[in-house]
Formats: C-alpha cells, structure tokens, sequence
C-alpha cells in the first residue's frame, strides 16, 4: 500500500510525526538537533531515519540520502522552527541572524520539492511587531514557487478533543498548481466551556481518572515504570489512550508494547508543606506561592511548558497539580493530557520527560492538520496491516553525553549563569524534586 511521505524538521519526540503518521503518512526522516530528544523519537519510530543535526547543516540532497528516499515525491515537509529576533524598523525580520533557522525550514521545502509544506509556531507571531515577519514568512514561501493560505489560523488543541488549552499557529501551503489544504473544522468543544454547540471533549478527569496512582508504589521512587492491573474503568478518551480498540491506532501503525505497565510515572518528592499547600488549592486556581495550576476535573489543563534547556539553567516548568491527588501530576498524566497513548515513550527522567512533551505539538491536532492535506491531494487511506516494535529502550534512559556519542555529535557540557550562583554540572545530575520543594516552600 502506497502512504504519502513526509519528512519532520525540528521534531522533537514527535507530535507532529505521530499525528501525521495516524492521518496515514509514512513520516521518512525526522530532523532534531537535542540528542535526548532524537533518541526518545528513534525509540517510538524505529522505521523513521532521525538525524540529530542542525538543519543548518543539512541540504534537501542529504536527507534524501540519509532516509533512502533517492528521487521520491516527498509529499509534505512540516515542523515549527524557533523564531526569537526582531530587526529593527527598516530592516526585515527573517534576516535577523536569531531568525535564521526559519529561513532553512523555508530552504529545505525548496530544496526537497515538497508537495505540501505546515509551519507550526507560537501564537505570539501573529500579533505586533511579530506579524511582520509573519507576512515576510509567507512571501518567502511565494517566492519559493508554493501558494499560501494568507487567512492563517490559530488553533487550539482543545477543539480537536485534547483535554488541554494550547494554542498554535498553523501554516498551511501547497506548491503552486496543487489543490490548496482546508484548515480543519474544530471536532470538540473545551471540556467546561458552554459556549458551542459542539460535543464538549475531555475533560482532566476523564484523561487521568482510570490511570494508578503512581503514589502507591514504592519503586516509582527509583525508576519510571511499574507492572501493575490497578487500573480503573477508562473513559472514552482514556480507552483511546490505552489503544483498547481498532480505531485508537486510526491509521498509524499498530506498536507492539505492554498495555500492563505504567510508565513515565517517577514520582516527585514533595514536602509536606508544599502538600498543604496543594491542598488548600481549589481546581481551577493557582497555589500562590509556587504559582503551580491545579487542575480542574471538569475543565481542561492549561498549557503545559516544557522549561530551558541546559544552557539556559536547565529548569523544568511547573507540572500542574493533579485535581485529585495533593501532588504534581507525573509524566504520563502530562502525555495524557497532550494526548499522547500509553505505548509512547518518553525519556525516564522528569526533567527530560517533562521537557518533551511540554515541546510537542499534541498529536490529535497535528492528526486534524495532516488529515486536511490527506483530503487535499485526494487520496483515501487504509490502515496498514504492518505493526512495528519498538526501540531499544535504553533510547529513553539514556544521558546527554552517551546520546551525543549514540549520534555521533560532540558533547560540551553547557555553563549556568555564573551570576544565578547556579553552578556547573551534567544533565543527568539534575534533582527536580530539590528544585521542586524549593520554589513551594518559598
């Protein structure tokens, strides 16, 4: 069976890929600079070539060799590169030297001869001073022979039935001649909100509600995972997480995995004070000393960060406070939340763990995004009987520095800003609990 190809700049652990490869394109090559990262996204795609490079080190032609793909139609080249400078009046935007990686997203659309192109990025791009460099955007895009949808759109993830405020910009373009993609009709309405007609989606509860406690078991103080059959009844959207039917793998490839094990779920040690505090928080509302969220069960999750790097400090964002349990929610409830299933792993730290999924673009909408262009280029898709193991697990344990080596990249241990007092260590090094207690105890 033939399946549309596409290939992941910037991807990440792999929302976008995931979503697209459940609309029924074969994602080919994945592009990702952050090792850790690159490795949790070979780990969970063991067919796709992932290439922990910068992309400013790739051409069209290299990532044609390195997947194998020779001479093929590359049907979509989709992904959000990081855009942070802003020329002063007079000057464009894109040829501020910070904004230089959205230039080779630009570059590697034209150098592949991609069909169709999906340029993810922030909200905050289409206000402002920020939306010159929007308009800058899509006449590069013009310019590079490709017809854009100049009625760009921001959406949410909460109108794709993900139990979670998260808001991005989508940019849509198909090379010229093509039949142009839609943008997607909102499916669901915010779980809480009265304010649509449409069927409201799931709510917090419904995403966390049948998954164990990860506060029950002792050895979640010293690994990620745990065999357990304490699962509770699943609602419709958890039994969609668990892959309990046919339909929940749409048209991805079916993951051989174990269904009878919890992971991502190391758990944080909080003091007692912060637990009372968490406590006294009511769903819906901010703890006010450590300004962390507590979900609520009826609503949605606000939107989940994923923190700095390590050059930046290396500091996760506060996790929400789980609406029922006095603690912060775990990595998986994070995943569930992001509608990320069960079977996909994320690395085994928190920090890292948190740090990929508060990156990703949560799958269901990257699903609604890519099923539009399925419609575009006509073609109707089949679920492939193929299913597909697994990586190495030691993908989503492994260091920094070995995931640099795996990759073949060098490996220089960044600098915390001397001025901070924060001093020089490894990644792997890193307590969030200490960092946790710290901020909730004040």
């Amino acid at each position: 069976m033939k399946r549309p190809i596409g290939v992941d700049l910037f991807s990440g652990v792999g929302g976008m890929s995931l979503g697209f490869e459940q609309a029924g394109f074969d994602v080919v090559a994945a592009v990702e600079i952050d090792p850790i990262h690159a490795a949790a996204h070979a780990f969970n795609f063991p067919d796709t070539t992932v290439i922990a490079r910068s992309v400013q080190d790739l051409t069209g032609k290299d990532i044609r060799t390195l997947a194998g793909i020779g001479g093929k139609t590359v049907d979509v080249v989709f992904g959000g590169a990081p855009c942070q400078g802003f020329s002063m009046i007079g000057k464009r935007a894109l040829d501020d030297p910070r904004n230089s990686l959205v230039r080779d997203f630009v570059r590697l659309v034209r150098e592949l001869d991609a069909s169709y192109f999906v340029f993810e990025n922030v909200k905050g791009i289409t206000v402002g001073r920020h939306r010159a460099f929007l308009d800058e955007l899509i006449d590069e895009f013009v310019a590079a022979g490709y017809s854009v949808e100049k009625k760009w759109k921001v959406l949410n993830a909460a109108d794709y039935g993900v139990p979670q405020s998260r808001e991005r910009l989508i940019l849509m373009g198909a090379k010229d001649g093509l039949a142009m993609p839609r943008y997607p009709e909102a499916i669901t309405r915010p779980a809480g909100s009265k304010l649509s007609p449409l069927q409201e989606g799931p709510s917090c509860k419904e995403a966390l509600g049948d998954l164990p406690d990860a506060e029950k078991f002792e050895r979640l103080k010293t690994t990620d995972s745990v065999a357990t059959s304490s699962w509770a009844k699943p609602s419709e959207y958890a039994t969609e997480m668990r892959c309990r039917t046919a339909d929940s793998w749409h048209y991805g490839y079916v993951r051989c995995w174990e269904p009878n094990v919890l992971t991502s779920s190391a758990r944080t040690e909080h003091t007692e004070i912060s637990r009372r505090r968490f406590a006294k928080t009511a769903p819906g509302d901010v703890e006010p000393i450590s300004r962390f969220f507590r979900l609520p069960p009826n609503g949605v999750s606000n939107t989940l960060r994923a923190g700095t790097d390590a050059a930046r400090g290396a500091f996760t964002s506060p996790r929400p406070i789980h609406y029922k349990h006095d603690r912060c929610i775990t990595v998986r409830e994070m995943a569930r939340l992001h509608g990320f299933p069960d079977w996909f792993r994320l690395h085994d730290t928190k920090w890292h763990g948190a740090r990929q999924v508060g990156n990703a673009v949560p799958p269901p909408l990257a699903r609604a995004v890519a099923s539009s262009l399925i419609a575009a280029m006509g073609i109707e898709v089949e679920r492939p009987e193929k299913s597909i193991m697994l990586g190495d697990p030691m993908l989503i344990s492994i260091s920094m520095k070995d995931a640099s080596s795996f990759f073949g990249k060098a490996f220089t241990p960044q600098r915390r800003d001397q001025k901070s007092g924060a001093r020089k260590r490894k990644q792997s090094e890193i307590e969030e609990a200490d960092m946790v207690a710290r901020i909730a105890n004040g």
